[in-house]
């Protein structure tokens, strides 16, 4: 797009000129991280006025009236304007989501070249001004034009998923876990933390000596958790088991032990945990600027995975989804190109899963492939493409062709896109919640929080199919 400017020669008393700006929360924090402005009433997710409930942020009134210069800079007079004075009433305030007109006319020219102008923040929903004011501006004498300038991008780290989901899982009642060997700092401190925030009640399994060790170091009581003192990993993954098998737990997370020996607890045939399926890995990432949830399997346990796996890694990925409010979950089958090659497995065994899906051995979700990473995700690279279909640059689901992309594809947007990730591993009788060492705060509570929503869905689905009978 060009932008030209008016000269002052050109302008006329009367000109006006205006531009819509619609609020979002994400504006909020990119001005509070400009002009050092933290004050909470216009950053989301606070309690503003102490009652213990969160408000809907106000918008910063400084930013409000910022929209004026967008106006001056952009239009009347537009490139080569430069401020000389501006005096603002605020009148009103918006909040994330409104459409906002910032206008401007001009009242008076002045013989050195400036041009004096009314100034105006409306909300066109309610006909509400918010700001109103006068602008003074030295316009610029020679003719101007830009091409709109193609400014870096912003992307805001807020992880607003993992936020609701957290406050969706509060609601529920503690879910049970049997925490396996949580005989070190980061897996005794992530399953407390958890215990703090309301979402699990843990029951500790292993070494009664390490664990109260392990609390001492971080300077935790854990006198009110039971601990069911066993020595030895794999004695301690089994007794977990034991525990869920007799109806005393709801689910199993993993500690301080090798992920190796738990599952092979959870596998083991006698009152073990199999379901039928495969156990797949889930991670659950929370990608800033992305406008959902973003599922990654399988990428910690099946490291070469055949089609009959691969099924049972999308089946499980779909109905994890559904649990997270995905109603009809979208599923990418990953490959390096997005037409089916011989020479590439992995093109295959996506066209051959995109139609069992078609066929309904594979149910609840929307599954295409082979799609790229580009056309998976992107739109407009979809388009590119000539790919049309309801998944192609709208996947929430990506499904990889191996445990190395997928580990790869999971810490690149950990690490690289700032996401943060919840891992869940799914295809037992109950949530089996895995963590790492390296794991922020928020992706502990958040693995814990997907374990508790994944948990009361399916409870109540088993309810609800008994009634039936």
């Amino acid at each position: 797009m060009i932008r030209e400017n008016r000269t002052f020669a050109e302008i006329r008393p009367g000109d006006s000129a205006e531009l819509m700006r619609t609020c979002t929360a994400d504006d909020f924090f990119v001005f509070a991280t400009a002009s050092g402005n933290h004050n909470p009433l216009h950053l989301p997710e606070h309690d503003h006025d102490g009652d213990g409930v969160k408000d809907e942020p106000i918008a910063p009134a400084m930013w409000v009236g910022s929209l004026i210069s967008a106006v001056l800079g952009n239009i009347l007079p537009g490139p080569g304007t430069l401020y000389r004075a501006q005096d603002l009433q605020f009148l009103g305030h918006a909040q994330a989501g409104d459409d906002l007109v910032a206008r401007v006319t001009v009242l008076e020219k002045h013989d050195d070249g400036r041009v004096r102008l009314a100034t105006i923040v409306e909300r066109p929903s309610d006909g509400a001004t918010l700001v109103r004011g006068e602008a003074l501006v030295q316009a610029p004498s020679a003719k101007l034009s830009f091409e709109d300038l193609d400014l870096p991008g912003l992307v805001v780290q807020r992880h607003r998923h993992f936020d609701t989901l957290l406050e969706r899982a509060r609601a529920l009642p503690p879910l049970t876990v049997a925490v396996v060997a949580p005989e070190e700092p980061n897996s005794l401190g992530g399953a407390l933390l958890a215990a703090e925030h309301h979402l699990i009640t843990p029951i500790f399994v292993g070494d009664r000596t390490r664990i109260e060790a392990a609390a001492r170091e971080i300077g935790r009581s854990i006198t009110q958790v039971e601990i069911v003192d066993t020595s030895g990993h794999v004695a301690a993954a089994n007794k977990a088991v034991d525990l869920i098998a007799a109806g005393r737990a709801q689910a199993l997370m993993k500690g301080h032990l090798h992920t190796d020996d738990l599952l092979r607890a959870a596998l083991r045939k006698d009152n073990g945990l199999r379901s039928g399926r495969r156990l797949t890995h889930v991670f659950v990432m929370d990608v800033p600027g992305l406008a959902h949830p973003l599922l990654v399997t399988d990428a910690a346990i099946n490291i070469t995975p055949d089609l009959t796996t691969k099924v049972d890694i999308v089946q499980n990925a779909i109905d994890l989804a559904i649990s997270l409010g995905i109603p009809e979950p979208k599923v990418g089958i990953l490959s390096a190109v997005e037409t089916v090659n011989p020479a590439i497995p992995s093109s295959v065994d996506a066209a051959l899963l995109s139609k069992m899906a078609e066929r309904g051995q594979i149910t609840g979700g929307i599954v295409d492939g082979p799609l790229a990473m580009d056309n998976a995700l992107d739109l407009k690279a979809a388009r590119t493409k000539g790919l049309t279909g309801a998944v192609a640059g709208q996947a929430e689901v990506l499904v990889v062709p191996g445990l190395d992309a997928g580990n790869m594809l999971a810490k690149q947007l950990t690490y690289i896109s700032k996401a943060e990730g919840a891992g869940l591993v799914m295809g037992a009788k109950v949530p089996i919640i895995m963590t790492s060492r390296a794991d922020g705060e928020k992706a502990r509570l958040a693995s814990c929080a997907v374990a508790a929503v994944h948990h009361a869905r399916v409870s109540a689905s088993r309810v609800a199919e008994l009634a039936q009978q």
